[in-house]
């Protein structure tokens, strides 16, 4: 009898929701006489969505992507899928909430395609499928599929193939491993900040200190009392959830008051204040209404300078070769990138403010000056600390539309400024760089309130250009077209070592915030309740940018300090809410530390031309996702997709998105294709 082939799936999130679906489709390649055994282990037992997509999870957390944009099984748009399920087996997030409502009758599942879900449903979702899934597989003759709710803390060589060892001390044999680990929460212990708090709070009765937020309702459970304050460092999409989590999700209220507007009804069991603070002093902002999933292919963004054609002309121009010859030459990504991002921006931003028409004469006139940057001529050289030095003759051609604005042009100026509350002066809505990144002037930030009511100013505009969405309002139709659309092109001039060291340092540290803050928010609907939080008193902006917390030796609380705003405000309870990156030598589970000390992984490393290095975290991994070994060798039969790989690839926290070709899809098959090889082969 033939001796069983053995998968492990180490990661139960969805990602495996999505190795499953394509297994389970492609699982006719199981040849007569051949047995599978596939071992899934889920730390959390939330097999199919994981921790952070948990079913469980508290009602007050938001998907920061409409329901049409999520899906859970290959489509028609991934080239070379294999066997494809029958459309009404495949539905798209919003598509399973229709019927999930239509047979339950719950509000939460009344969900339009253009409509924001709460996140606990997508976990629900993502759990029915993974189920389907299961079944499916389960089905098929000589498999055999095992779940594991356990946490793995070591894959070990064993002979030809591995040993899958738990935290509860089991072990099992497998063949090949795919590990699907997703985010890996950090262990305060490990860092030398968050050590020196939580070692401050272990010696202060009166703080407490919350080192990662998730998951809400346990992690959250003491500290945020009525009558503490309580500070949360960082203000994207986990300090959003935390702070609807200790409001709504403490019986609070949001009511309407007026056109837009909400107003927040407290329950009295809320923390007395939450002080949000983080280096811009700014939440991310709102997410615009996507009018583009209408028509994708048509109406998402192409671009007309920030082309991978772009970035293969600077590489051959000023690009600096790579140290071991072998990869792409490296370029700096504020020197050389920034001013085409910056670029495509203005223009797409005209082009929205005055019509295709104006927009296409910008783009004409603005070429030869782009041109000349990417041979590395003189506007490549001159100021080339200047983001904005490409906009000179966008600039000139905009001072002539709004001298003369009038025909279609003017028309659509017209109907665009009415619908987003935008400047009335036809000179007016000018593209700033500057401004995008820091929308509320410091001169507004004197003191703590004055630097609040300007974000609150700055939050109401804010909400009305996302209402009018990525199509019509040229703010939100630039970042979103932009940073959004063509994010493929930024990870193409990013990834693999395609930035210096330290220009890769740079990017991570400050321009994948950017594109966080400027494309990656909450939906309007989310920030009109961080809004009205803020008008109500309970959230307190005051520390403005640049803030920091401090634990003083002699002091029983923690204490934050704005110091352009000159705030100085205690802290009852400290929460970090940010999300960590991947970085096995902090994660809270040994399992990557332990394949790093045996050799059968290393630290993936950007290397410049004299032999600076920049480590950003994620593990070595070959073009096929198989981990390079210490010696340089591939691990042929063990695979690594998502975050564990950040660093050598970028933007990799994402959902499968349907209809899209996504890349996520893409990464399962080229694992699956490999996963078929060597079982056909064994």
């Amino acid at each position: 009898m033939t001796e069983a082939h053995s998968l492990a799936v180490v990661g139960g999130g969805p990602r495996a929701t999505y190795a499953l679906e394509r297994l389970s489709a492609q699982i006719g390649r199981l040849g007569p006489g051949q047995e599978l055994t596939v071992h899934i282990f889920e730390r959390t037992g939330q097999f199919g969505a994981g921790e952070a997509h948990s079913p469980a999870q508290p009602r007050t957390s938001f998907l920061n992507r409409i329901g049409s944009q999520v899906g859970f099984a290959a489509d028609e748009s991934v080239k070379g899928a294999g066997p494809l399920r029958p459309p009404q087996q495949r539905p798209s997030l919003d598509e399973w909430c229709r019927r999930e409502f239509a047979s339950t009758g719950h509000p939460d599942f009344d969900l339009g395609p253009d409509d924001w879900p709460k996140r606990y449903v997508h976990g629900v979702a993502l759990r029915a499928m993974f189920d389907r899934w299961l079944a499916d597989l389960r089905a098929q003759p000589g498999v055999t599929v095992r779940l594991h709710h356990a946490e793995v803390v070591d894959v070990a060589r064993a002979g030809a193939g591995w040993t899958v060892r738990t935290a509860a001390g089991d072990s099992f044999p497998a063949d090949q491993v795919l590990l699907v680990t997703g985010h890996v929460p950090h262990d305060p212990g490990r860092g030398g900040r968050s050590r020196a708090l939580a070692g401050f709070a272990a010696r202060s009765p009166a703080a407490t200190y919350v080192a990662s937020a998730y998951p809400l309702d346990s992690a959250l459970s003491a500290g945020g009392e009525p009558g503490k304050v309580v500070g949360v460092a960082g203000m994207g999409l986990t300090a959003i959830d935390v702070t609807l989590h200790l409001t709504a999700g403490r019986g609070g209220e949001f009511v309407p008051d007026g056109r837009d507007r909400l107003r927040y009804r407290p329950s009295g069991k809320e923390p007395a204040r939450i002080v949000a603070f983080s280096e811009t002093g700014l939440f991310g902002f709102a997410r615009p209404d996507n009018r583009k999933e209408a028509d994708p292919e048509r109406l998402e963004h192409r671009g007309v300078f920030l082309t991978s054609e772009a970035v293969d002309r600077l590489r051959e121009s000023v690009g600096v070769a790579a140290a071991d010859g072998r990869g792409p030459a490296q370029l700096d990504f504020e020197r050389d990138l920034l001013p085409i991002v910056v670029l495509e921006m203005a223009v797409l931003h005209y082009r929205t403010l005055f019509g295709p028409a104006v927009g296409n004469l910008i783009a004409e006139r603005a070429y030869d000056t782009y041109r000349a940057f990417l041979a590395g001529g003189a506007p490549h050289r001159q100021r080339p600390h200047d983001p904005a030095r490409l906009l000179g003759p966008v600039e000139r051609t905009v001072d002539e539309v709004a001298a003369g604005l009038d025909g279609e042009a003017g028309r659509r100026w017209a109907e665009v400024v009415a619908g987003g509350g935008l400047d009335p002066s036809p000179a007016g809505n000018r593209f700033d760089w500057a401004r995008t990144l820091r929308p509320v002037e410091l001169a507004a930030a004197a003191d703590p309130a004055g630097y609040q009511r300007a974000v609150l100013d700055f939050m109401a505009r804010d909400a009305r250009w996302a209402r009018q969405g990525n199509l019509d309002n040229p703010y939100k139709a630039a970042a979103d077209g932009v940073w959004r659309d063509l994010r493929p092109v930024l990870s193409y001039a990013v990834d693999d070592g395609g930035l210096t060291p330290a220009s890769h340092r740079t990017f991570l540290a400050v321009y994948a915030r950017v594109h966080n803050r400027l494309a990656n928010g909450a939906a309007v609907q989310v920030m009109d309740r961080i809004e009205a939080l803020v008008r109500c008193g309970l959230v307190d902006l005051g520390a403005g940018p640049g803030a920091t917390v401090v634990a003083e030796a002699n002091a029983s609380r923690f204490r934050v300090r704005g110091p352009v705003t000159g705030a100085s405000i205690e802290l009852d309870t400290l929460i970090e809410a940010r999300i960590h990156p991947f970085d096995p030598d902090l994660a809270a589970t040994p399992l990557y530390r332990r394949m790093a000390r045996a050799g059968v992984v290393r630290p993936w490393r950007n290397t410049g031309a004299s032999g600076d290095e920049f480590v950003p975290g994620g593990i070595d991994v070959d073009a096929r996702f198989h981990p390079v070994s210490a010696d340089g060798t591939a691990e042929r039969t063990i695979a690594v997709l998502g975050p564990a790989t950040e660093g050598r690839w970028s933007f990799l926290l994402s959902a499968l998105r349907p209809r899209a070709n996504h890349y996520v899809m893409r990464d399962i098959l080229v694992w699956l294709e490999d996963f078929w090889s060597v079982l056909e082969t064994a």
